[in-house]
């Protein structure tokens, strides 16, 4: 199973490991001596803990009024919270949604940055034939509710910034750059593409539906589906490092071999979340 991954120095681990050490004979003694009172210390730390470990800037994000039903009505399967929470989004952050769809993550990434900060949907021009529709202009604002989202559109090999990022976002889409709709999209172009529009310390976060591993790219266009593997491979290539990955939408019960749209799957697919991050030098 995946799991969260932080990196730390070794003067905060090992200040870690000597508080986990302490903390526990320290609340043992205080249970001997007060159990009443060591009870209500547990409890109100654990009670903390919980309640801050989601910022408020994001809680606020998830819980603006503005955001349509049919966006809230998803929040119990992608979590926005808690994934939000693990990518670090912070008030003032310049955000690219890359292929935003209808707008889910754009909506809640607006309201998480605050007016300080951005959020760029890039629509790639290749999407147009494959929707059947026209895409938002270039420049405009594409959800009046949330002013501080803007359109770019653009081929995708193309992708750019006006203003450096802190962020590059792309969830669900990453597999759909390597099939014929999006020909002729070069990855490796694409991903250094990112690294250069990022603040050095920027992140990249993917999240996409897993396929099975060591498949590679062999369920892209049939499944919709990519091992994460490739991801992980494509991206470091550009130069990215990877700084942690995440479980928050893991489902063990997806025996990943049934299409994405498979009644019996959607909405509940075994996904992945991977954090890059650009080094500072």
């Amino acid at each position: 199973m995946r799991s969260n991954k932080v990196e730390t120095s070794t003067n905060e681990t090992n200040a870690i490991e000597a508080y986990g050490r302490v903390l526990p004979r320290v609340l043992l003694k205080m249970r001997a001596l007060f159990p009443i009172a060591a009870a209500f210390v547990i409890f109100g730390c654990a009670t903390t803990l919980a309640q801050g470990a989601v910022p408020s800037n994001i809680a606020n994000a998830v819980a603006d009024q503005n955001r349509p039903d049919e966006d809230r009505q998803r929040d119990a399967d992608r979590k926005p919270a808690e994934v939000l929470t693990f990518v670090g989004i912070k008030n003032g952050d310049q955000v690219a949604d890359f292929i935003p769809g209808t707008g889910y993550f754009s909506r809640i990434l607006s309201s998480a940055v605050g007016p300080q900060g951005h959020v760029y949907g890039f629509f790639p021009s290749e999407l147009a034939n494959f929707i059947k529709r026209p895409l938002p202009p270039n420049g405009s604002t594409p959800y009046p509710e949330f002013k501080n989202v803007s359109v770019i559109a653009a081929p995708v090999n193309d992708f750019a910034a006006p203003e450096p990022l802190d962020l590059v976002w792309i969830s669900l889409n990453y597999h759909d750059l390597h099939d014929p709709f999006f020909a002729p999209a070069d990855l490796a172009k694409i991903n250094k593409a990112v690294f250069t529009a990022l603040k050095p310390g920027g992140r990249y976060i993917v999240i996409d539906h897993a396929a099975a591993a060591g498949s590679g790219l062999r369920d892209t266009n049939t499944l919709h589906r990519i091992d994460e593997a490739s991801v992980k491979s494509e991206v470091e290539a550009a130069g990215f490092r990877l700084e942690g990955e995440s479980d928050l939408l893991h489902n063990a019960g997806d025996p990943r071999t049934a299409n994405v749209k498979d009644p019996t799957i959607r909405g509940k697919t075994d996904q992945f979340i991977l954090k890059f991050r650009k080094p500072k030098r």
